[in-house]
């Protein structure tokens, strides 16, 4: 089968930038499809931290307490172990928002929950299993996408394009945008080890001499970061899966007695870390945002918030345009000098915890010791606010400007 079908946006990546755009531009009146290559959402060690400033944007919404009801963890403070001393980093109890907590949630449902609202609103489209493998250029302007399906090729002709497909996009390749690769000190190997009852009900942090290990509470699971310098994992592949469960089992002894579901490195997945960010954002026709735009470093688990707030700044700079089709090359522009300065923000911010903590301490073979300034935070509580603020909310918090002009379908 090979068909054109013709859209007033057409947005690339079914992720959390993708989907929440789809939503809101539909939601406002514009006729938009969300192509996803895969046939489902269901990947595991994705962003799965819904922060309060998403969570404000749920209420803005109206949707709140529906989100709420899906199955979730919240999490009110964080903290960690160094050495051997625990120690309080932030306190999200104190924010400015409807929910001053993050929540824990599989990205999956996250974005099940935000196909299944667009899905009200008759201009909301998402073709799964739908891979994009070109851009389609006409008189200097992107006009649509070429996109490979189950059963042949299919071109989505759009006045405007949005590349959402993430810190491998092909959007951004093909459309020969500059990449400034800010570079990262670590790669980040994730599993899944099951929870006791008697386990501590906490997620937390643990650092020790040359080794940074992250465990967030999942109910029936731990989600597990274990970092490792860049570069690294042959490296640790190399000395057998044994090492490798006796190296956790040093770092949490209470693990030790089900690290043999770390059956083979089949069980441990690699994450290679990338920051960096698109020196344009858009080309006349075409806007990148979230990961396609700036990849993000996991530290503080902000990306995934990140590039929701990129669709909620798009949405809100763009929707009416669409609505009057005189949409700009100037309005796209618009979208990166509203979104840059936060992006800029927290990727330097992440930088220089990546360089003046996670190298350092991936090189140290000297204990570890609290530095002065969380050794600060214990003696004077409500310094924890500060980088609460930070992860919780970021440095530009976008707000819903869109209307919602369609009788939604029951």
């Amino acid at each position: 089968m090979n068909m054109t079908v013709q859209t007033s946006v057409c947005i690339v990546g079914g992720g959390p930038a993708g989907m929440m755009l789809g939503f809101l531009l539909a939601r406002a009146g514009t006729d938009v499809i969300v192509l996803e290559k895969h046939a489902d959402f269901l990947r595991d060690f994705r962003g799965d931290t819904i922060h309060p400033s998403t969570l404000e944007l749920m209420y803005e919404l109206g949707l709140l307490e529906e989100f709420l009801a899906r199955p979730h963890q919240e999490v009110r403070e964080l903290g960690g172990k160094v050495g051997g001393e625990t120690v309080q980093i932030a306190d999200l109890t104190h924010l400015p928002t409807h929910c001053k907590f993050l929540a824990l949630m599989p990205q999956w449902d996250f974005l099940s929950f935000i196909l299944e609202q667009g899905g009200r609103y008759p201009g909301f489209q998402v073709k799964m299993q739908a891979e994009v493998t070109d851009l389609i250029e006409q008189d200097g302007r992107i006009a649509g996408v070429v996109a490979r399906v189950p059963d042949g090729t299919i071109e989505i002709r759009a006045p405007l394009t949005v590349g959402a497909d993430g810190r491998h996009s092909i959007v951004r390749e093909r459309a020969g945008l500059q990449v400034m690769d800010m570079g990262a000190p670590m790669d980040v190997l994730w599993m899944r080890i099951s929870r006791q009852p008697d386990d501590p009900a906490d997620s937390l942090g643990h650092i020790e001499a040359g080794k940074m290990f992250v465990m967030i509470n999942r109910e029936e699971y731990w989600q597990c970061a274990f970092l490792i310098p860049k570069g690294a994992a042959e490296q640790v592949r190399s000395r057998g899966i044994e090492r490798f469960r006796e190296e956790v089992a040093a770092l949490e002894p209470f693990l030790r007695d089900r690290l043999g579901e770390l059956r083979d490195w089949r069980d441990v997945s690699l994450l290679t870390v990338k920051v960096d960010r698109l020196r344009e954002w858009s080309r006349p026709g075409l806007l990148c945002i979230g990961d396609a735009a700036h990849a993000m470093s996991p530290v503080g688990g902000v990306g995934i918030n990140l590039a929701i707030q990129d669709a909620v700044a798009t949405a809100n700079i763009l929707a009416a345009k669409l609505q009057g089709q005189n949409v700009s090359d100037g309005d796209l522009k618009a979208v990166q000098r509203r979104r840059e300065f936060p992006t800029r923000a927290m990727q330097r911010l992440q930088i220089a915890v990546q360089n003046e903590v996670i190298k350092r301490v991936l090189a140290s073979s000297q204990p570890i010791k609290v530095p002065w300034p969380l050794k600060l935070m214990q003696q004077v509580p409500a310094l924890r606010r500060i980088p609460a603020r930070i992860i919780g909310m970021g440095f530009r918090p976008e707000h819903v400007r869109t209307p919602d002009v369609l009788v939604r379908r029951s």
